[in-house]
């Protein structure tokens, strides 16, 4: 059968549902993924205007082609690697009115021979056995997704200390948790290889994080993106949370707001920023209507682009529990603590999720009259 995404029509064997494009086994198209694919080739677009020599893409786990097939027709020279023969022929078939290549390639082993200006690595399950030679073979723009949720955020503990080398740990604001975790594990295996990775667009939706990665091979910028990493500190009782720049934490034993020792403490993970927001404003321009979801993309991203830089959001229902009142509209809620003298955006994490740098005792004084 043919599918139609964004002006590029491609040959595909079968559909699945799920959180990833391809499996080594089977070649398949998940049309769950659009979103995703949709934002990749605005992130494309924009970053054309941002670096000028950034021509070559690879599709590191190329499945059924459309992701590098939609990569060529914006004009970068797109290779499809997979180790899969029938992927490569599908692959090949879907990039051949566009222009690219595909091979048949492990992507370790491909990444480790060459440099592609931007790399995109979309895998089932973790990126992280991908990870070194990936940013090893790229020159500017690593593009990554990891769609095994429960490790990165905690859910599954043992798997995401061994995958991510962190402590992720498992709270209401789990989607960023996972997303920062994947950050912050990134750009420690940037940093050993003397490249600084800085994220310039990011986003978690539904089943899995993605995130946009400018690379510059300069040891002395590699080292300072160390000093975003760090640590959250975050009280079950109270729901109030801390966190800490640094390598080493300085673990409290009770929480300074509320006196509860049930203090979980995460990291290290990414603190610092998960996106430019002037760059996710152009992105979120480059969305076009003849994207399946295109709505939902520039939504997104223009919610990412306003949201606040600190480390994690708060969820409004959860708040409400807690105080046992009523929740109401989320503009309701942000905008009483802007009038309240905070800064407060919504986050793209729920349609219940905010950001704020208000104390949870400051945000329940600053909606009292809501409820």
């Amino acid at each position: 059968m043919e599918v139609t995404e964004g002006g590029v029509t491609v040959e595909v064997e079968g559909a699945r549902d799920g959180a990833s494009e391809g499996r080594a086994d089977e070649v398949f198209y998940n049309p769950e993924m659009e979103l995703n694919r949709d934002v990749t080739v605005a992130v494309l677009r924009a970053y054309a205007e941002r670096e000028s020599r950034a021509e070559t893409y690879l599709d590191a786990m190329a499945a059924s082609g459309v992701r590098a097939a939609r990569a060529a027709a914006e004009g970068y020279d797109a290779t499809a690697a997979d180790v899969d023969d029938d992927a490569v022929a599908l692959a090949g078939r879907n990039l051949a009115p566009y222009g690219g290549e595909a091979l048949q390639r492990d992507a370790n082993a491909l990444l480790h021979e060459g440099f592609f200006d931007v790399v995109d690595v979309d895998p089932y399950g973790s990126p992280m056995p991908f990870a070194d030679a990936a940013v090893a073979g790229t020159r500017n723009l690593l593009c990554v997704t990891a769609t095994d949720t429960a490790p990165l955020c905690g859910a599954h503990f043992d798997s995401g200390v061994r995958r991510y080398d962190t402590v992720p740990r498992n709270t209401e604001y789990h989607p960023e948790m996972g997303l920062r975790v994947l950050i912050g594990a990134l750009v420690r295996r940037a940093a050993s290889r003397d490249k600084a990775a800085v994220p310039i667009c990011s986003h978690v939706s539904r089943h899995y994080a993605r995130t946009y990665l400018e690379l510059e091979a300069n040891a002395t910028d590699a080292t300072a993106t160390l000093e975003e990493l760090g640590f959250v500190h975050h009280c079950e009782d109270c729901l109030e949370r801390d966190h800490e720049f640094g390598r080493l934490p300085d673990v409290p034993e009770d929480c300074p707001h509320c006196g509860s020792n049930r203090v979980l403490t995460a990291g290290p993970i990414w603190l610092g920023p998960v996106a430019d927001a002037g760059f996710t404003e152009r992105v979120a321009d480059e969305v076009t209507d003849d994207m399946g979801e295109a709505a939902r993309a520039r939504s997104m991203l223009q919610t990412v682009a306003a949201e606040l830089d600190t480390p994690t959001h708060y969820d409004q229902h959860r708040l409400c529990k807690q105080w046992t009142r009523p929740a109401v509209g989320m503009d309701e809620f942000v905008a009483a603590l802007r009038e309240a003298g905070f800064a407060a955006s919504h986050a793209h994490y729920s349609g219940t999720a905010f950001k704020s740098d208000a104390t949870v005792a400051e945000m329940r004084e600053a909606t009292a009259e809501l409820g």
